[in-house]
């Protein structure tokens, strides 16, 4: 993150990425995620994560707890505290469901003053944005990045700092069927793990178990299958919802080496 902070001022290059990392040391893998990019291990049909996305909505006591102890980040435009829904001027004086830094569920305050500024968090799902900019709240770069018409930074509230998960080659026989998949979250926004574990299955046994390139099938078949068939109204899916319009990269890494399987 830092590199990339001196290359923007040496370079005058911006922007910035999600990073999801394996390394395989001593027997071990190390799974390093920072962003919404995901993986997951299927080992005899079984699925285990290991990774979770970092979004306004998984993170948000840790950005609601920052922008309480730093208001001054918020620019006098945006309230560190969650309302179900944007408040209205006419609504003050009135009691609203909100939560705040150490609350998981809601409770009741009166509206006041500040509470209409625009909340740091809003939205759902992948329309789920932090400050009304970002849908990501980990990643590498995006230093310049800022709330459109104003002078707020983002960065202060992203993080570069990977969660890292270490699943044990050692504890298990696994067999060529058995594999870490990475995904970009092209892939994930309209593909789950069990629609990804289903598709995994089927390209592999339609393999030679010692074939190498049936991995690289399951990673092209994972893209094709998530971008869709351009249709009359855009990429569709199987099922006619609408297919991946963001970037999808996939990694198909075999935990099990070869042998004699039949």
């Amino acid at each position: 993150d830092e590199q990339i902070e001196r290359e923007r001022a040496a370079q005058h290059l911006a922007g910035g990425c999600c990073a999801l990392s394996a390394i395989y040391l001593m027997g071990k893998f190390y799974v390093a995620n920072a962003g919404d990019s995901r993986a997951i291990i299927i080992r005899n049909g079984e699925i285990i994560p290991m990774s979770r996305e970092f979004t306004p909505e998984t993170e948000r006591q840790r950005l609601q707890f920052l922008a309480l102890l730093r208001p001054e980040l918020l620019g006098k435009e945006f309230t560190h505290l969650e309302f179900p829904r944007r408040i209205q001027p006419k609504e003050l004086g009135k009691k609203m469901l909100y939560r705040d830094q150490n609350m998981n569920g809601w409770a009741y305050k009166k509206i006041e003053e500040d509470d209409l500024k625009f909340p740091l968090i809003y939205g759902e799902g992948k329309k789920a944005r932090m400050m009304a900019t970002i849908g990501v709240t980990r990643g590498l770069g995006d230093h310049d990045l800022k709330v459109f018409s104003s002078n707020i930074h983002i960065k202060p509230f992203l993080s570069c700092f990977p969660e890292v998960r270490v699943y044990d080659l050692t504890q298990y026989e696994h067999c060529p069927d058995d594999v870490l998949i990475l995904g970009t979250d092209g892939l994930w926004d309209v593909t789950n793990d069990k629609e990804v574990a289903g598709a995994v299955m089927e390209v592999l046994t339609s393999y030679e178990p010692n074939d190498p390139c049936r991995y690289t099938m399951v990673a092209q078949e994972l893209v094709v299958r998530s971008r869709g068939v351009l249709k009359e109204r855009g990429w569709r899916l199987a099922n006619d919802r609408l297919g991946s319009g963001d970037d999808i990269s996939v990694f198909v890494i075999p935990l099990g080496g070869p042998g004699n399987y039949t």
